[in-house]
């Protein structure tokens, strides 16, 4: 078939063919980018907390209502401790100050030396006098977990800031950010600050992950590390593994528990991991549904657009497709024209949404830092446009290649 009287054809009546043009261009360069935000959410929302089996793992916060000295407060978290492991189908369990994507957390200044200029990064502090790499089944890649003889035990109200771990394990990722390309991390010493008299702590032992309370989408969302420390105060958490299909049944005996333990002078709160995960990503799950949606209707008006103006285009040339038939084209013929002429504007169309959807993801990348569209979105997006207007221009191109030639002349 000649592209060329198809080109001059379009060239006579241009209005309805940019219009078209344009249709699928915008919708192209939207359609790329919302998938590249869906694809980045759902992969944040899927990323390991670094707690393993996180359907067996809970947490229990109790607020006390009855003041106490630290010794006291010492002696009630070793006594709530105590009563928790007691609980049948209890895997183990410790007392920490927070949980990863909960949303409410103690961030530090961690630099790489007392100088100004080191490296530097805020990085979520999860301390415990107990193992969370066991309770939480963390993977330590290097080094060893931290023992009883690193625990320091602080009074909140009056131990003095010199009263520090000098022991820690940090997570690959905070470790890559303070000795980037580093052949050692073991060892390194780390500083709570950038100050003269900041306090210093060892590398003991390096985590394969750990995602911080607010779990940002960021790396900064995995830089945390952990120091053996009891910090006492009237609030009290404690982390808390089942056994397997026991969680349920292990999270309402240990509200029981605290509660005798307490005798109903405290207040008990208790929530799930999968439950922290579920809130932390509910907006970004939202998000992504909402793009999902806005991309399924512009498919549906890019197509019903392509076939609304195909079919204006059939009843606009119904004596041509007359003469054509007449003269002895056959359906096949004008089915090929219809379509050849919808492919050359949806082509159009693609290489400038093609070149609308980079400047977009530009103004993105620039203002909320998100990831560049890789190539492979582009050439989806224009395979799918590509048929999409085929499978819209078919319907109107097979009425055009069914019209009889003395329907048509007669018509006209």
């Amino acid at each position: 078939m000649e592209i060329r009287p198809i080109i001059s054809a379009l060239l006579r009546s241009k209005t309805g063919a940019i219009l078209v043009a344009l249709q699928v261009a915008l919708s192209l360069a939207i359609l790329s980018n919302a998938l590249h935000i869906v694809s980045e959410r759902q992969a944040v929302a899927a990323r390991p907390s670094g707690i393993a089996d996180e359907g067996d793992v809970f947490h229990i916060r109790v607020r006390h209502l009855v003041d106490a000295s630290h010794q006291e407060q010492l002696a009630r978290q070793q006594a709530e401790t105590l009563a928790l492991r007691a609980i049948g189908g209890v895997a183990s369990t410790a007392f920490a100050n927070q949980a990863p994507m909960s949303q409410s957390g103690w961030s530090s200044l961690i630099t790489a030396g007392r100088a100004k200029g080191s490296n530097s990064s805020l990085a979520s502090m999860y301390y415990s006098g107990d193992s969370l790499v066991k309770t939480w089944g963390l993977t330590l890649v290097e080094g060893r977990d931290l023992t009883a003889a690193d625990v320091v035990d602080i009074d909140g109200n009056t131990s003095p800031d010199s009263l520090f771990p000098r022991s820690v394990l940090v997570t690959r990722a905070l470790a890559a950010k303070l000795w980037p390309g580093a052949g050692q991390v073991l060892g390194q010493t780390l500083y709570f600050g950038n100050e003269a008299d900041a306090n210093a702590a060892t590398v003991v032992g390096v985590i394969a992950t750990l995602q911080s309370p607010s779990a940002q989408a960021s790396d900064a969302g995995g830089f945390a590390l952990v120091a053996p420390m009891r910090k006492t105060s009237d609030s009290t958490m404690f982390t808390v593994r089942a056994e397997a299909g026991e969680r349920e049944r292990v999270m309402k005996e240990a509200d029981a528990a605290m509660r005798a333990a307490n005798q109903g002078r405290a207040i008990i709160s208790m929530k799930n991991v999968k439950q922290d995960r579920k809130e932390r990503y509910r907006a970004d799950l939202a998000l992504a549904w909402m793009l999902i949606a806005v991309s399924v209707l512009l498919l549906f008006i890019t197509a019903s657009g392509i076939v609304g103006m195909a079919s204006l285009w059939v009843t606009q040339r119904r004596k041509q497709i007359g003469v054509r038939r007449a003269l002895g084209a056959r359906r096949g013929d004008i089915l090929r024209y219809f379509i050849t002429e919808n492919f050359i504007i949806t082509s159009v169309g693609v290489l400038c949404g093609v070149a609308m959807a980079v400047a977009l993801n530009q103004l993105l990348v620039a203002q909320l830092e998100m990831a560049r569209l890789p190539p492979s979105y582009l050439m989806g997006g224009a395979c799918v446009f590509w048929a999409l207007g085929v499978a819209a221009v078919y319907g109107p191109a097979w009425r055009a290649a069914s019209i009889s030639p003395a329907t048509a002349t007669r018509s006209a």
